[in-house]
């Protein structure tokens, strides 16, 4: 007895250890030498092997001495070739797992970074991109100087908060409430504890400081340039915003009676209250020369070949707001409805009569938990969710809680056959039974048909939640090049072939996250300025606080909680509870000001 409680006593040190080891994983910062990283990788491997099979033992010592030869810049010129030779003989005659996927994990390091290799060969020195930079900043699409205006939070400037986050970004609040914060994903607090909730320290930031209540930059010498935006949404006036403030004018064309695009008419406003969206849109008409026309849309009650005419440049954002359906019999049935469709007539007002009504939705991203949450508080019956693996529920893990929270119900395993109909009217679904089978080249779970029987599913109303796509048909027409419903343009926004006319978002990438948009937008703008002949900069009037060091003492992370469910779903209220003052202040001082201490500094010393 004595032995196993100090085996099970040491298993449980080293679990610890483990666990500490995998927050480390995590936090790997982006910039990284890839050749570093797989190395470190395949010392895993060696910790793991047990050592009586040749292969393992001695060939992934000899695999870690090429590698580490060649990060020293002192390898032959055919070590890669060796370093391949050797690895698909390890992966062919290793006798268990450890092994095999340690010398395919090599082979796929060669195959997806030899510039990376023949660099280091070569010239003895990582390739030139290669440097680690500040998380959090990086990994945010627009670059907003996160670390700065944490600490700005932590010293009370709300306001220069929030003009510090317009920087780059000039949807403070609407991004508070919905962003994605892909910034928290490889936050170097993780090594201590966990990732700082850098979107609830930007809400506080905003309860605090109405973003119609922070001042603008000042705006540069008129230029008596003008820009034509087409589509009001997020990309669209973020690049509007920047060019008013370069000192060109921008007029913005927008189909719909209010600007916003999809973060109007495509997010529910119980995730973003449409007053909390207009304080962005104010401090945007604010910030300069920019002028709305909205119930205006290009190819109807103007011309693209007009805006080409009367304006010096065009900004194409038309988003993605066009709900896809499935190609199959009775996908165009009464009561059957693309979840962006659903949403966005919500949002107008025109709600379905959902009381009483069993609801299904086929899809699981954000789109789709959207309008399955929309479905509980239209007072649905029942609202079920299928998709055909648990990785097809893309969507935010909290959004994905939430709905269950609220009634939602998830079957997964499930690839959708078709629609039965009576009289025109859609009576229920039939859904194939799947089993996992192999994942694929880009690491998702494939499914194959089960041999149990296809399943029928009653249900009163169909959501598809399968995507979206552009309404680009007027654009065509007019000449502008397109591919599968997208516009071409390229990472600069230059749309192919059209000097002077710019595109970027949901319309060029397919539907993505508001963030994306926004960044789209901003690079526009820039862009756009220097295709005109300017090269102008923006001021910030921000001072981001002197940074010391953090003791890193483990402590907890700080959750924006919600409503009771019970409470919530009966109504389109905000469902979220902000952070209090002594929470926020918390949070914020959990930041371990990775733009000085770590992996560098930013440029500059306010803004960055």
């Amino acid at each position: 007895m004595k032995k196993l409680e100090s085996k099970n006593s040491m298993n449980h040190r080293i679990d610890i250890v483990l666990q500490k080891f995998r927050s480390k994983m995590e936090a790997y910062p982006p910039g990284m030498c890839p050749l570093a990283l797989y190395r470190s990788l395949l010392q895993v491997s060696m910790s793991q092997s047990c050592g009586k099979c040749v292969p393992c033992r001695d060939g992934l010592a000899e695999a870690d001495r090429l590698l580490r030869s060649v990060l020293r810049g002192d390898a032959a010129g055919d070590t890669s070739d060796r370093l391949r030779k050797l690895c698909v003989m390890i992966a062919k005659t290793a006798d268990c797992a450890v092994g095999v996927s340690a010398a395919q994990m090599v082979l796929d390091s060669l195959e997806k970074f030899p510039d990376e290799y023949r660099s280091h060969i070569e010239d003895g020195r990582c390739t030139e991109n290669v440097s680690q930079t500040v998380p959090c900043s990086t990994l945010c699409p627009a670059h907003v100087n996160v670390p700065g205006y944490i600490a700005l939070i932590r010293e009370g400037d709300c306001a220069g908060a929030v003009e510090l986050i317009r920087d780059r970004n000039p949807f403070p609040t609407a991004c508070a409430f919905v962003c994605e914060h892909p910034c928290e994903r490889k936050c170097r607090r993780t090594i201590v504890d966990q990732p700082l909730n850098i979107r609830g320290l930007k809400r506080f930031a905003v309860d605090q400081a109405r973003a119609d209540q922070v001042r603008t930059p000042p705006a540069n010498v008129k230029t008596g340039k003008r820009i034509a935006v087409v589509g009001g949404g997020p990309s669209g006036l973020t690049c509007a915003y920047f060019l008013a403030l370069m000192g060109h004018s921008a007029v913005v064309y927008e189909e719909h009676d209010q600007p916003g695009g999809m973060l109007r008419y495509g997010i529910p406003a119980y995730r973003l209250p449409k007053d909390r969206l207009d304080e962005d849109v104010r401090a945007i008409l604010a910030a300069g020369d920019v002028e709305i026309r909205c119930g205006t849309r290009v190819g109807r009650e103007v011309r693209f070949e007009d805006l080409r005419r009367d304006y010096d440049a065009v900004y194409l954002a038309i988003g993605a707001q066009i709900g896809n359906r499935l190609p199959m019999e009775n996908a165009d049935a009464e009561n059957v409805v693309p979840a962006a469709d659903f949403l966005q007539k919500t949002a107008a007002g025109e709600t379905m009569d959902l009381s009483g009504k069993r609801v299904v939705l086929i899809g699981g991203g954000n789109v789709a938990m959207d309008a399955a949450r929309t479905a509980v508080r239209l007072h649905a019956a029942s609202v079920h969710v299928f998709t055909r693996s648990r990785e097809d529920l893309t969507a935010l893990p909290e959004e994905i809680e939430g709905a269950m929270q609220e009634g939602v119900r998830f079957r997964t395993m499930l690839s959708f056959l078709h629609i039965e109909t009576e009289e025109g009217k859609v009576r229920a679904v039939w859904l194939q039974p799947q089993i996992a089978a192999e994942y694929d080249r880009f690491g998702r779970l494939t499914t194959e048909h089960s041999s149990r029987y296809p399943y029928r599913f009653k249900c009163d109303v169909l959501i598809l939640g399968v995507g979206q796509r552009s309404d680009v048909a007027e654009l065509e027409r007019s000449g502008v090049p397109t591919e599968r419903s997208r516009i071409a343009a390229d990472e600069a926004c230059m749309v192919d072939g059209m000097p002077g006319v710019f595109s970027g978002g949901d319309c060029v990438t397919g539907p993505s996250t508001a963030i994306n948009a926004i960044a789209a937008g901003q690079v526009a703008a820039f862009n756009i300025d220097e295709y005109l002949g300017y090269h102008h900069k923006i001021a910030c009037r921000a001072n981001v606080p002197f940074a010391v060091p953090n003791p890193c003492v483990p402590t907890g992370r700080t959750e924006i909680e919600e409503r009771d469910p019970f409470e919530r779903k009966d109504s389109f209220d905000e469902v979220d509870v902000p952070m209090t003052r002594e929470e926020a202040l918390r949070e914020a001082g959990r930041c371990l000001r990775c733009d000085h201490f770590g992996c560098g500094s930013m440029e500059g010393g306010t803004c960055g």
